[in-house]
């Protein structure tokens, strides 16, 4: 651009230049001639050199006139276009918005929480759950429920998850508290289609039953749309971990929550019964009883049991975010003898007694003082006696009967239990260890 400026002010000075000079030629050739007139002799006339001159500056007017043209177009043509390449430039830059780069976050290499997209789990667990309705007669009147000559009904929604099937049956695991007195049972699959289940066995200490469905009964299309659930393991749950839960809410169909493990081992206790429990944040409603706890692997790492109310209902809870589900782990072998029929009715010593507290004038040690020891039961071949107090059992006070079931609870028929006792020596208390095996 500076190149062709200065060669238009080169051409510029050369013409200027030029006029100048021829000026100057026409001044001398002008003043030398000064003095020479035609003279005629008749009607004499003198030719002034000034008609001349006018010529020449009329010329030269006119020629720097075309100059000044063609410089102005030549500077308009060369240096106004790069000019306004250079305002538009200017602009752009004032106006440019800058956007940070995002990058890719890699789950694994984060400890940060990110909403995560369980579809594709969802899609392969959901064939595996099941929506539950049980019906359990109740009375209409004092005089019962068939005075009038009807029968009267409660309708109850729950969950399930298929976990195996037999040559005859396919086996579903559920809450004992969703079909506890239950006169019908009813089990919709993934298709909406409904067959009749009944009980096969049930713990009502753990809080869990096997239901079944008679594989005769199921059509084609149903057989091939359901599959048998992955089990996981919860012992190898971490507080923080992300799960899935899926189930019957209020009985309006299958719907899937998602959240963490909140804690892991709460004691909760449900009619009388102490269990270790999964907390979790997932929504946990009616109709969620039995529904599947998963990991991000889809595997079943529990039983959706219940949440955390101040009513006497779930569908009127006034707390959220503590739900809390069985851990599969602590159930496998329950499941196992569920599944072929036995009842889990639990593991008991044998022993009939009551609680001894710091108020008793006799002063005895507190526990659970022995009064009777039942015939061929777990206490009837141990060492125990009637007037001992059980003070510890597994290293835990006893203070309560509660003290005593919640240990019980966890333990299986063939377990080994320790129980601490008081016996009386004279005239005073010693204590002993009796190793005990429970049946």
């Amino acid at each position: 651009m500076f190149f062709n400026v200065s060669l238009i002010f080169i051409y510029y000075d050369y013409f200027i230049r030029k006029v100048i000079n021829m000026s100057k030629d026409i001044k001398e050739e002008t003043f030398s001639n000064k003095n020479i007139t035609i003279e005629e002799k008749t009607n004499k006339r003198t030719i002034k050199p000034k008609s001349n001159k006018n010529i020449i500056l009329s010329i030269i007017i006119i020629l720097l006139v075309l100059i000044i043209v063609i410089l102005s177009v030549s500077f308009f043509k060369i240096i106004y276009p790069t000019l306004k390449v250079n305002l538009e430039n200017t602009e752009k830059e004032k106006i440019e918005l800058k956007y940070t780069e995002t990058t890719s976050t890699n789950n694994s290499d984060n400890n940060g929480i990110y909403i995560t997209d369980v579809s594709e789990v969802v899609e392969n667990v959901m064939p595996s759950i099941v929506a539950i309705t049980s019906k359990t007669l109740i009375s209409s009147g004092r005089f019962g429920p068939n005075f009038f000559g009807e029968e009267k009904y409660s309708e109850g929604a729950g969950s399930g998850i298929i976990i195996s099937k037999s040559d005859e049956n396919l086996m579903i695991l559920t809450n004992n508290h969703v079909v506890e007195g239950a006169n019908e049972l009813s089990v919709q699959f993934i298709n909406e289609k409904s067959y009749d289940a009944k009980i096969v066995g049930t713990s009502e200490r753990k809080d869990i039953a096997i239901i079944s469905v008679s594989l005769n009964d199921l059509d084609s299309d149903t057989l091939n749309e359901i599959k048998i659930a992955t089990l996981g393991d919860s012992n190898k749950l971490k507080v923080g971990n992300g799960i899935i839960a899926i189930g019957n809410a209020l009985g309006y169909g299958q719907s899937v929550t998602t959240g963490v493990v909140s804690a892991l081992n709460r004691e909760v206790s449900i009619d009388n019964y102490t269990n270790k429990m999964i907390q979790l944040d997932a929504a946990i409603n009616g109709g969620n009883s039995g529904g599947a706890l998963l990991n991000s692997s889809g595997e079943i790492v529990g039983i959706n049991s219940a949440k955390y109310s101040s009513s006497a209902t779930s569908s009127n809870a006034s707390v959220e975010g503590m739900g809390f589900a069985i851990p599969i782990s602590d159930v496998n072998e329950l499941i196992t003898t569920l599944m072929n029929g036995e009842n889990d009715e639990g593991v008991t010593l044998g022993i009939e007694g009551y609680i001894v507290n710091d108020s008793n004038y006799y002063n005895m040690p507190i526990g659970f003082y022995i009064s009777k020891i039942t015939s061929g039961s777990s206490a009837d071949k141990s060492e125990l006696e009637i007037g001992n107090i059980i003070t510890k059992i597994d290293g835990n006070e006893v203070t309560s009967l509660s003290d005593l079931q919640n240990v019980l609870n966890e333990l299986n028929k063939g377990d080994k239990v320790t129980l601490t006792i008081s016996y009386v020596s004279g005239r005073e208390y010693k204590e002993k260890d009796i190793i005990i095996t429970l049946s």
